[in-house]
């Protein structure tokens, strides 16, 4: 999938909070409708049986409850996405990364190969069964990970022993640590600490930028990696480090790519962030610029200028490269410019899940996972307690009709009707944006006090949120009904067989 994630870490946001947030992008004239679900202990399957690689994985026999955002459509699987379990560790899969042929040749993915003929008949060839990818690593690492650090763990071992067919990221997040784990071929995975100070910005890249081998194949502080990735890097001379100290070496080069793809698609994601991020440090634009677009050297993690908040979270995972010669709806730069780069907020973005672990709160009230669901251009985010055994129908019921009566559907048609007027709706989408935001955060501020005042524990808190959490998805739905209706109305006056004389 076609992704961007960002991870803030406890020291660098504005509350203390743990942030991981990541946008799920359908690919290029796909649109997968997404919903969002609480999976019971019940529910969640034992023997898993993946759809698009038909791997079989035993699962173990304690899962917890959690919540995550699947496809509407399961027929290629469920895609949780991202969600918070009962331990308040929060996971979000898959950031799509690139990679090289020297690492593809090194370790091949596991790709699954179909049978060729009829079972029974000579000439009959049985498939090849392929490893893990997106679909599933949601649903059999979210539910047993006791910690950020163990999810990572748990993940790898899973990549050890099945191998994937993609490479991919994936963040995990309690409440003091950050865990960003990057797959290498078929088989092999790296992981690293977030810096508590630092946040991370995320495309469809290869990111981790330094990486210390003798921490991850010893006491495990900040690095975890396959056991056997020393010798992997030996023996296939996949270490580009031209001196420097032994043991640390960059994986975006010895992993990943810098191809022209990437310039166009990639690197000016990571640019656009961090312009917004971190504006007064360096120069951004023109050609004396210290980081530009296309460069390959963008940090993977940085200290921000300020602290971060939910709402910059959401604003760079909307960006369109705003103030830029690149803005597909700015007046600067001319025709090619406007439509040189892939925005971060995309047509065919389909959810996007903050997974937010505040460590001041007791564990019953500690999560919230904030969604959007459509073009982060136009939708969004609202607030939504994790400790609860149910999701508000607004959010959940999405499936492949199109109605108003789904947020995801409801916010498809704001994004399609204002994107060609996108200077007149401009001023109603900000009010909606704010609107939802601003009520948003002030049902959580009141829930939380509640929850702290009447000791709730985790268990006695579940049914109260839950409540909770369908009055704010009234508030949601009431705010998307209003601005959907200023959307159409100046949609409609500006359609071209206007004409100014009526019959009145």
């Amino acid at each position: 999938m076609a992704c961007t994630t960002i991870l803030v870490g406890k020291a660098a946001s504005y509350d203390g909070s743990t942030i991981i947030a990541r946008n799920e992008d359908s690919p290029s004239g796909v649109y997968n409708p997404k919903r969002m679900q609480v999976v019971h202990p019940s529910e969640q399957p034992r023997h898993y049986q993946a759809k698009i690689s038909h791997v079989s994985i035993e699962l173990p026999d304690n899962p917890m409850r959690y919540t995550s955002v699947p496809d509407a459509d399961d027929s290629q699987g469920v895609w949780a996405a991202a969600g918070v379990n009962e331990r308040n560790v929060a996971m979000t899969a898959t950031e799509t990364l690139t990679t090289n042929e020297r690492v593809l040749g090194a370790d091949p993915l596991v790709e699954y190969v179909p049978a060729k003929g009829t079972e029974g008949e000579e000439g009959y060839v049985p498939e090849v069964v392929g490893g893990i990818g997106e679909e599933d690593m949601v649903t059999i690492t979210l539910p047993y990970a006791t910690s950020a650090r163990e999810g990572a763990r748990l993940l790898g071992s899973y990549l050890e022993r099945y191998g994937t067919y993609e490479m991919n990221g994936i963040a995990f997040s309690d409440a003091d640590e950050i865990w960003w784990l990057e797959t290498v071929g078929g088989h092999h995975w790296i992981a690293k600490r977030v810096p508590d100070d630092s946040y991370v910005t995320m495309p469809n890249q290869l990111g981790i930028d330094e990486f210390d081998l003798r921490d991850a194949l010893g006491d495990q502080v900040e690095h975890m990696c396959s056991p056997d990735l020393a010798e992997f890097m030996e023996r296939h001379h996949l270490d580009l480090t031209l001196g420097g100290e032994d043991g640390v070496f960059n994986p975006r080069d010895a992993f990943g790519s810098h191809s022209d793809a990437d310039h166009v698609y990639n690197t000016p994601r990571a640019w656009s962030m961090q312009r917004f991020l971190n504006p007064r440090v360096n120069f951004w634009d023109g050609q004396d610029a210290d980081f530009r677009p296309e460069d390959d050297d963008i940090p993977w993690s940085r200290v921000p200028e300020r602290k971060v908040t939910i709402e910059d979270v959401k604003y760079v995972l909307s960006l369109h490269y705003q103030g830029t010669p690149y803005d597909p709806y700015g007046s600067e730069g001319t025709e090619a410019t406007r439509g040189r780069y892939r925005p971060i907020g995309i047509n065919r973005n389909g959810q996007l899940a903050v997974l937010q672990i505040r460590p001041y709160l007791p564990e019953s009230c500690r999560a919230l996972q904030w969604m959007a669901y459509g073009s982060n251009a136009f939708n969004a985010l609202v607030p939504l307690y994790a400790n609860v055994d149910r999701t508000p129908e607004y959010l959940s019921n999405t499936t492949a009709k199109v109605t108003t009566e789904s947020f995801y559907w409801a916010n498809r048609i704001i994004a399609a009707l204002a994107d060609p007027h996108f200077n007149s709706c401009a001023v109603h989408i900000e009010r909606y944006q704010e609107a939802v935001g601003a009520k948003g955060h002030a049902a959580v501020n009141a829930t939380d006090d509640d929850v702290v005042a009447r000791d709730l524990s985790y268990g006695d808190a579940t049914d109260a949120l839950a409540k909770e959490n369908d009055a704010i998805a009234t508030m949601l739905r009431d705010e998307t009904d209003k601005v959907l209706s200023e959307v159409l109305y100046t949609a409609s006056e500006g359609m071209r067989n206007a004409f100014a004389r009526s019959d009145g």
